[in-house]
């Protein structure tokens, strides 16, 4: 499978106009963002899992980042309640599972095969959050005052993912779980919408795609 898969190229998914497909996990459905593979993929999703569902024990060669959405996911590792970003690094394993019903943002196959750095914090807090960098990106959240205008370089591109509220970006307009990203060599310019946007972002990652 390829979906957003030119990564010279703008791409935008909105939320609430794509459907959720199950995976091979019973309780298990996603929203797929990018992708380069079947179920060993460079990918990037949202998934959700119902209450009381889990995914079979496995190893991420290729690591795996995330952000819990809504909800508690849970491993070995224990448990990661709403707003909470994790990077689990290459041949780091676990079982996921959610008593209560979790939805993740999760990038598989995404990182430097050198890379062992475990991550595990809070998204909270208000202006530039720091949420891990190294020298070959930059990922943190982003609190947008109503209306305000932003403009961010990307030599190395960028992703944005709002977690709340809203931004327009070339006359798009982006809501809550909505998804951009812009290739190297681009510009991020956005405008906040009349509540503010508070948004996850990742620069710098995308010079290897092209």
């Amino acid at each position: 499978m390829r979906l957003n898969a030119d990564f010279t190229q703008r791409a935008s998914v909105h939320f609430d106009q794509t459907d959720w497909v199950p995976s091979p996990a019973v309780g298990v459905e996603r929203k797929m963002l990018d992708r380069i593979g079947d179920e060993v993929a460079r990918a990037t999703s949202i998934v959700r899992f119902a209450p009381g569902s889990a995914f079979s024990a496995h190893t991420h060669d290729g690591g795996e980042e995330y952000l819990v959405l809504d909800g508690v996911f849970q491993d070995e590792l224990g448990d990661f309640p709403k707003g909470t970003y994790v990077r689990n690094p290459p041949t780091s394993s676990h079982t996921p599972a959610t008593e209560p019903g979790v939805t993740i943002l999760v990038k598989l196959h995404q990182f430097d095969p050198n890379d062992r750095t475990v991550v595990r914090k809070s998204m909270d807090g208000a202006g530039i959050v720091p949420l891990h960098q190294d020298a070959h990106e930059y990922v943190r959240i982003e609190n947008w005052a109503p209306g305000a205008s932003v403009s961010i370089d990307a030599p190395g591109g960028i992703e944005v993912f709002v977690l709340d509220g809203s931004f327009v970006e070339d006359t798009e307009e982006f809501a809550t779980w909505s998804w951009l990203r812009l290739p190297p060599g681009s510009q991020l310019l956005t405008t906040a919408g009349v509540a503010g946007a508070r948004v996850w972002i990742k620069s710098g990652h995308l010079l290897g795609m092209i």
